[in-house]
């Protein structure tokens, strides 16, 4: 028998899910999603610590005398979108959802945190349940919870987290080791003229065609820096010019974001994009300023534990179900944060209904993504397994 299928009781927890996911909370305002989870690991006998990175918090698990520690994250947080959906449990928020499966990642932990909490003495050594506020929108509620003391309070051997992602149907898990996910860095280059009637072009200097030029000079700047090798983003998806149709404008920017795999492959688009900029605003006798923002870093999943967790997921839900990512995704975690201090692994779980073409489906993001609750059952017994094979049993 798999494992998973130990787990299946897990449907009692489908109406937490749906009640996180009716009251969705933005990054760092996850005041009831938070007090919610505190209060059911509360009545399960695990010791809560409240308040790290303000609305984070970490429930503790022991048995036995062991040493050993393990760190299991959720993230609670949701996104500034209004959801699409129509059933009964959609967003009751206007402008709020979740729409990146936080609030199945945080149900999946509370079940995991539930099963292990019944185990008796059935491993040796502590649990740590972190349950992290803010990931979307580069707030780095990870990097908070650290520079809060995370890993001094919370000492962790390593730390494990699963995150739904279109890898496949329900019950399906992707990983590899080194890169999973790419850093995630922003840019704006701001050109300033002299502003005029639309009329007279002529007696203004323009920036919104020196904008213009620069943009299609941006989508040049990858394929002629980085090598064919390496794969490296830089996407345009933002324009700012006049606010009205007859006015040519002081000032015009570009932004957008640049992903990654190295810090090699960033300072290098960086420098290029500095100089395309220069050349092109003195091509328009225009002025130039050059901001780019470093973001999450490279999500990298360490190589020993990667292996572990794989073994437990073949475990789990069987080998045919488990798929090694033949490259990187140009998403970005700041899970990051985590796996730079703690050797750990993040894992990708499927959560596309069977009955949805995985090509078609809304993806994350989206504001008609949908998250199949049966896949809870396979990303508990994952949770679960995960901390009982570190801790001495599976």
């Amino acid at each position: 028998m798999k494992l998973a299928e130990s787990f299946a009781d897990v449907s009692r927890f489908v109406a937490i899910r749906r009640d996180i996911h009716a009251h969705p909370e933005l990054g760092f305002e996850e005041h009831r999603t938070s007090e919610k989870v505190a209060s059911l690991l509360e009545e399960w006998g695990i010791e809560v610590h409240r308040g790290i990175a303000g609305t984070g918090l970490v429930g503790v698990l022991r048995r036995g005398n062991g040493k050993r520690t393990i760190g299991l994250r959720a993230d609670m947080d949701a996104l500034p979108l209004h959801e699409a959906n129509e059933f009964a449990h959609k967003s009751t928020h206007a402008g709020r959802m979740h729409a990146c499966g936080h609030d199945g990642h945080t149900t999946m932990l509370l079940a995991a945190a539930w099963h292990l909490a019944q185990q008796g003495a059935a491993f040796d050594g502590t649990v740590h349940f972190i349950f992290q506020p803010a990931e979307e929108m580069g707030k780095a509620g990870a990097r908070k919870m650290i520079q809060d003391g995370l890993f001094e309070r919370f000492p962790c051997d390593a730390v494990f987290a699963l995150h739904n992602f279109p890898v496949g149907d329900v019950g399906r898990f992707a990983l590899n080791e080194g890169a999973l996910m790419a850093s995630s860095n922003t840019y704006k280059i701001t050109l300033r003229g002299r502003g005029t009637h639309a009329s007279m072009p002529h007696t203004g200097l323009d920036p919104v065609g020196a904008v213009v030029a620069l943009a299609q000079a941006l989508a040049n700047i990858v394929p002629r820096t980085i090598a064919s090798t390496e794969r490296a983003l830089l996407a345009v998806t933002q324009l700012q010019g006049s606010d009205a149709p007859n006015v040519i404008p002081d000032v015009a920017s570009v932004g957008g974001t640049v992903r990654t795999f190295s810090i090699a492959a960033l300072d290098l688009i960086e420098a290029r994009l500095r100089t395309v900029a220069e050349g092109i605003a003195a091509a328009h006798e225009g002025t130039v300023e050059v901001d780019v923002q470093l973001g999450y870093p490279v999500t990298k999943n360490s190589d020993t534990f990667t292996e572990f967790s794989m073994d437990v997921a073949r475990d789990v839900v069987g080998a045919d179900r488990v798929i090694r990512l033949p490259n990187p995704v140009m998403g970005a975690e700041d899970f990051s944060y985590v796996i730079d201090r703690v050797p750990g692994t993040m894992m990708f779980i499927g959560g596309t209904p069977h009955d949805r073409n995985l090509a078609t489906a809304a993806p994350n993001h989206s504001n008609r993504v949908y998250f199949d609750e049966s896949a809870m059952i396979d990303g508990t017994a994952l949770y679960a397994a995960v901390a009982l094979r570190h801790l001495g049993l599976d």
